[in-house]
């Protein structure tokens, strides 16, 4: 296995995955412009964050992004993982372990990096059992979000969350 940066050739495997973790983790599916259009701009944009892939045999099998987040109480950045995804036939084998030991040997040659944090779904127990298993600990701080009215990143059919509150 070999874990890389991702180039722009990498696009459509990111989306795809991009697509799959949202239908699997909240049963949204993803408008394909907004998805591609935000791929190709981290992409062209290093300054901004980058994506990690994972690749065996010559196929990309997963796939994570990092974006930073300033802090001043420490001085530091600490360094957003999101979007992880490993195809479904290559879980339960490293690969995320192999992708996050990237992540933290290129940390390790930034001074500025202070920490690495992420979110993920609160009813994801597999993947918060392996960021666990990854030296990940839980937080106290809990996520909020507004969008700006129009916004729009996922078709209208209710989530698998809407379907169960039903």
């Amino acid at each position: 296995m070999k874990i890389r940066r991702a180039t722009r050739r990498d696009a459509a495997a990111l989306i795809a995955f991009n697509s799959a973790m949202a239908r699997e983790t909240e049963g949204k599916v993803l408008l394909p412009h907004v998805i591609g259009a935000g791929v190709r701009h981290l992409l062209r944009r290093p300054d901004s964050g980058f994506y990690l892939v994972a690749e065996s045999g010559g196929e990309v099998i997963a796939g994570l992004m990092v974006t930073t987040e300033w802090s001043d109480w420490r001085n530091g950045e600490f360094w957003w993982i999101q979007s992880v995804y490993v195809r479904a036939e290559h879980r339960r084998q490293g690969v995320y372990r192999r992708l996050y030991r990237a992540v933290q040997a290129l940390a390790a040659k930034k001074r500025g990096v202070c920490g690495f944090r992420l979110y993920v779904e609160q009813n994801n127990r597999r993947a918060q059992a392996t960021y666990r298993a990854s030296g990940m600990q839980r937080t106290h701080y809990l996520v909020y979000e507004q969008l700006k009215p129009g916004v729009r990143f996922f078709t209208p059919a209710q989530s698998r969350r809407q379907r169960r509150a039903a």
